[in-house]
């Protein structure tokens, strides 16, 4: 998988800057909300199933809590950075702000090869961080969740670990639970869904028809996977989707629950039926209607960027642009609708699993959806009101001055004080 070696932290400062440009907004104020509150970086020995020991370093970034707890999912990954998880924390400020729920920023991650290790000892390794961190979290502080590499089974091992150490029950912890802990109907598909919401909501904008659209897909994980199916639902062709192994093409359009069903058994996209293979970054640059960079951050880069050949690209990862290539398709008038927006469904959801373990009340799938879309739509509203009052040059920098002012009347509504 390509991926610039671009600073993700400084990239997220850039995209901040660029937004101040567009408000009246004091610089000292600005400085504040471009920097974490604090990251917890810590050490973690566990012992191996052989029984000799090993250590890892994790991360936990709380960005700002002006508008509520910290929020923020926890990634394994042999990539993870103290940089990386504090500008993830900070993109997670501004998305929650953008979603109109009320969270801060969070992030954690711990470096690791996941796919190296036993069941055993990713709990091993899972309840030492959830150990390590428990000072930070609880359902008023830092929630954390899923993210690369992770998902429920990991979550209810940080829930059982708090719960036990604290002698509480408190399901709000920690959000992306599997439902018999907890968790919400409507969680796993809620990114791929907020995506296929924002490409709807993007193409009616556009004046353009999503039904027969041509779609490809960079990153077939929970969210790529859930995106390219319900887009398809929509009458999207999807023609394309890569993993980290390589990419499949097929003009005539993939299925891409078979897709998701041949991952599945082989563990790859790759040896797909009736599909042509690719280079991965080959994906990147097809001629289609709508392009979904679906995997990590800085995918795209400005050189990139420039055969980049799609109309729309819709962020369902977290920073799969750099600064360099947002520069590039907005002079080429290539629509960008960003991550903070896009793939806001997870974190939405996440809140509305949050408030029904504290109301112990539980919604059903259709009013999750219901919910969810209301929220999407309302926010991808306000980003175009942003963007047409104030002419930023793309949806991007609107975006950023939506959220921008959110928390800033957040922040100066609460005071400064030492």
């Amino acid at each position: 998988m390509f991926m610039s070696e671009e600073n993700p932290f400084e990239n997220l400062r850039e995209q901040l800057d660029d937004a101040g440009q567009y408000l009246d907004i004091d610089p000292g104020v600005l400085e504040r909300l471009k920097r974490p509150e604090r990251v917890l970086e810590t050490t973690l020995t566990i012992e191996l199933d052989d029984g000799s020991l090993e250590t890892f370093t994790a991360y936990r970034s709380q960005f700002n809590g002006d508008r509520g707890p910290y929020k923020g999912g926890i990634r394994y990954h042999p990539n993870v950075s103290r940089d990386e998880v504090k500008a993830l924390s900070g993109w997670m400020v501004y998305k929650c702000a953008v979603a109109d729920v009320p969270y801060g920023g969070g992030k954690g991650g711990i470096v690791v090869d996941p796919h190296q290790y036993s069941t055993g000892e990713l709990e091993r390794l899972t309840r030492a961080f959830a150990t390590e961190i428990r000072p930070l979290i609880g359902e008023n502080r830092d929630v954390p969740a899923p993210d690369v590499n992770t998902g429920q089974r990991e979550m209810n091992w940080i829930k059982d670990t708090y719960e036990t150490l604290e002698g509480t029950t408190e399901p709000g912890v920690v959000t992306g639970k599997g439902l018999d802990n907890g968790g919400s109907e409507g969680r796993v598909e809620a990114t791929g869904r907020s995506v296929t919401l924002a490409a709807r909501e993007v193409f009616d904008y556009l004046g353009r028809d999503l039904d027969g659209a041509t779609v490809a897909v960079q990153g077939f994980g929970n969210a790529g996977s859930v995106a390219a199916s319900l887009l398809a639902d929509q009458g999207a062709r999807v023609v394309a989707v890569s993993d980290s192994a390589g990419a499949i093409y097929d003009p005539d359009g993939l299925a891409p629950r078979d897709v998701k069903a041949h991952k599945d058994e082989t563990g790859t996209v790759t040896g797909y039926d009736a599909s042509e293979e690719r280079a991965g970054e080959e994906l990147l640059t097809l001629d289609v209607d709508l392009l979904v960079p679906a995997a990590l951050e800085n995918a795209i880069d400005g050189d990139l960027a420039a055969d980049v050949r799609a109309d729309v690209i819709v962020e369902a990862a977290n920073g799969p642009l750099t600064p360099d290539a947002d520069d590039v398709l907005t002079e080429r008038d290539v629509t960008v609708v960003p991550d903070i927006l896009a793939n806001a469904g997870g974190v939405t959801v996440s809140y509305f699993e949050w408030v029904q373990n504290r109301q112990r009340f539980a919604w059903s799938e259709a009013r999750v959806n219901d919910e969810l879309e209301t929220v999407i739509t309302d926010a991808f509203d306000a980003m175009i009101d942003v963007h047409e009052e104030t002419g930023t040059p793309n949806l991007r920098t609107a975006a950023d001055v939506l959220a921008l002012r959110r928390v800033r009347s957040a922040y100066e509504g609460s005071g400064n004080w030492p």
